[in-house]
């Protein structure tokens, strides 16, 4: 009688938006400790909940880039806050996070709440120097500088 292999899930969810280093490494580490690796992509309505703004890059353009990242096995649109409903959909082993959600609140319900269902809660050291928000702040300000450039080059041309 054969007995069936157990493969380990390992669930990995963002945002992904400006997808950068951070995102990378979080994916890679991911896939390392398990045999199949899904990534939760959170929607635009879902990921303006959690941060109180919309993503910049839209939904399907940021599950094609998760999905064509070699560490990930297959890309899930995660549409609910409820990670235990997520995982009712899933069915995975293992939920990564980056190590900011270690000791918070939020991480510290995500462990009590998968413990129920036998799910570990595995962090990854969080990718300090680069972020989405780091990123967009810095959009913004080259956004900003552009357009003062502007009005000045403007002013400039103006008074000649």
């Amino acid at each position: 009688m054969q007995h069936a292999v157990r493969h380990t899930v390992g669930y990995a969810p963002g945002v992904y938006d400006l997808f950068h280093v951070g995102h990378l490494n979080l994916l890679r580490h991911a896939r390392s400790r398990c045999d199949y690796l899904v990534a939760g992509v959170v929607s635009d309505e879902m990921a303006l909940l959690a941060k109180g703004r919309p993503p910049v890059i839209p939904l399907m353009e940021r599950l094609e880039i998760v999905r064509s990242i070699r560490f990930v096995d297959a890309a899930f649109v995660e549409t609910v806050p409820d990670k235990l409903e997520t995982w009712q959909q899933v069915r995975f082993d293992v939920l990564f996070k980056g190590d900011d959600w270690r000791g918070t609140p939020r991480g510290d319900k995500l462990e009590r709440d998968f413990a129920t269902v036998g799910v570990e809660v595995v962090y990854f050291p969080y990718t300090v120097h680069t972020s989405s928000t780091q990123l967009r702040a810095a959009l913004s300000a080259l956004t900003a500088d552009s357009s003062r450039n502007h009005l000045t080059e403007n002013a400039a041309q103006n008074a000649t």
